[in-house]
Parts: structure tokens; sequence; C-alpha cells
């Protein structure tokens, strides 16, 4: 018997096929050597996808989220992540630079403008490009929009946020820091450990980051690992904690106040309802301040780019923005 989920589900999009670029180079800068790729249509429309974390990187899958045949896909690993080299560099290291990089790339592919899709982190950098270099942005796709405000920092880090619905991961995670380098700045408490010389300290406390942030991102689908952190994931949560402790490299509330610079732009702002990393309220605040933006709350998504809502609302998207 076919039910309406049933049938509900059959009209929803899916990734496109698997594809794999038609070019790829480093970009060369002082300190890092920063992978980007190509791929679709050479003559299409440039869309340029920007990947969360800090230090996360570019996938295969991320390439399937945009008609090839229309598209021209650009993704590239920001500065120390992914496959860009040396893989966890610190040094030269900031939000500017990566919008810089963004501006490079564009420039060297001979782009007047091209169309940002970015998630999480990728949105935050997203946002602070589009408002230095409106005049080469056509539209903007965010999902899990991150604005790297004192009070989104507070919700992740602190006993006032998400640690109220998972407290068994927050108390492992406090629990990580040694008992007398412990204040009731956790933040600052992690920072000190891993900017320290105890080697099993640091690893501790890289390997509870890692299972604090999983649990926070996937929910019911994250599954403790005990493998032992290895050297690139003490780099990437180092990364993750240098952006965090700097602020983002952004002043505070920096990313709203400066929205009226893309009350022009088509913009496209998705969020899950279940996303406990970047709540909602992020969302609700870019679309009062970017009222012409179309704003799409999926009801049992969280926050990560996968499962079926969450994947056609993205691919609908990408969809609608060919006319751009």
């Amino acid at each position: 018997m076919v039910t309406l989920f049933t049938v509900y589900l059959s009209f929803m999009k899916s990734l496109f096929p698997s594809i794999e670029p038609f070019n790829h180079f480093f970009l060369k800068t002082k300190n890092h050597s920063v992978y980007v790729e190509e791929c679709g249509n050479p003559s299409g429309v440039p869309i340029v996808f920007l990947h969360g974390g800090p230090c996360s990187g570019c996938k295969p899958d991320h390439r399937r989220f945009f008609d090839p045949s229309h598209y021209h896909i650009i993704l590239f690993d920001q500065r120390g992540s992914g496959r860009s080299l040396p893989f966890g560099e610190l040094e030269d290291n900031t939000l500017p630079d990566l919008m810089s990089d963004m501006e490079t790339i564009r420039k060297q592919l001979n782009l007047e403008n091209w169309i940002l899709f970015g998630g999480s982190w990728g949105a935050t950098l997203a946002l602070a490009y589009a408002q230095k270099h409106v005049d080469h942005v056509r539209a903007i796709i965010l999902r899990g929009s991150f604005l790297a405000r004192n009070q989104d920092m507070i919700w992740f880090s602190s006993e006032r946020g998400v640690a109220s619905i998972y407290p068994e991961s927050w108390q492992a995670l406090s629990a990580s820091i040694p008992h007398h380098l412990r204040t009731e700045n956790l933040l600052a408490d992690l920072i000190t450990v891993l900017w320290g010389k105890d080697e099993l300290a640091i690893r501790r406390v890289a390997k509870a980051w890692q299972s604090w942030g999983g649990q926070v991102a996937l929910g019911n689908l994250y599954q403790e690992s005990d493998e032992h952190p290895c050297e690139n994931t003490i780099k990437q949560v180092l990364m993750e904690l240098h952006y965090a402790k700097n602020h983002y490299f952004l002043k505070e509330n920096e990313l709203l106040e400066n929205c009226n610079k893309l009350t022009h732009l088509p913009i496209t702002l998705i969020h899950g309802r279940a996303d406990l990393m970047c709540p909602i309220e992020s969302a609700w605040k870019l679309h009062q301040a970017l009222p012409q933006a179309k704003y799409i709350v999926l009801p049992n998504a969280g926050h990560i780019a996968q499962g079926d809502e969450m994947i056609d609302a993205l691919i609908n998207a990408t969809e609608e923005f060919k006319q751009f």
C-alpha cells in the first residue's frame, strides 16, 4: 500500500550523480597552498561551495548539490583544511585571509561574479565575503547559519546553552580539563590546555571537544569512537579554537549589522528546526535583517547537510537559482 509519506518522498530531490573535477590547482600564498577544484559546466553559472568547520574541508558529495550541466561548480579547501597544505597551519589563517583567497580564486578563474553556497561556518564566510565584495555576488544560499556572536559561543560552550540538553556529554568535556586548570570559563580552559605542553592533556581535550561537537551536530546519529585522536584531529581542534579565541575575526554582531548591504540580492535561508549546533534564531534574525530573503524552516532537520528533507531543500534552492 502506497502511503502519502511514500508519495511525498518520491517527489523529493536527491543529490546529482557523482562527478569528477575537470580541473584542479593549488593557489599559492605566503604560508599556504589552497586546493581549488572546478566541476560541471566550464561555461555555466559560477557557484562556489563554502565548507564548514573551520577546518572540515570539502568532500566528493559536496559537488552533487548542483546541476553539472548548468553550473560551473567551484570548491576549495580553506587554509589549513582538507587537501590544502600545510594541514592545520594557523599562521595567516584568518577570516580576512579566506575572503582574500576567494577574491583571488574568482579573479584567476575570470569570473565577474558568482553565487555563494555556504553552511554553518561556510555561511559565516559567505556573509562576510558578500558584505565586502557585494558587486561580485549574484545570489546567496545559506544553510544552518552561524553568526559568530558571543551568544552563539555561550550557547555552544557554556552551561547556559546546549549543555542542558546533553548534560552527560558536557560533563565529559568539562572533566577532560585537568583539575588544577579549571575555571568558570570552559572555552578559556580548553585554549589553555591546547596551547600548553602537556601532550596527554592535549589529546584528552581534543578527543572530548570532537565528541562534544559530534554529539551536538549529529544528535541521535552520533556514535562515540574509542580511537585515540590522531595528529590531524588535534590540528583540526586547534584551528576551531584558534578562530573561536579570536572571535572569528569579527566585531560583535557585525554580520547582522552589515546586512543592509545585501538587501537587493536574491537570498535563500535554509535552517533545520532541530539544529542544536546553530539554533534557528540565527536564521530568523537574518531574515529580519534581509526581508527579501526566502526563509525555509525544515521541521525535522538538524545541522548537517544530510537527510532527505535537507538535501531536497538545498537542491531546490540551487534549481531555483538557475535564473540568476
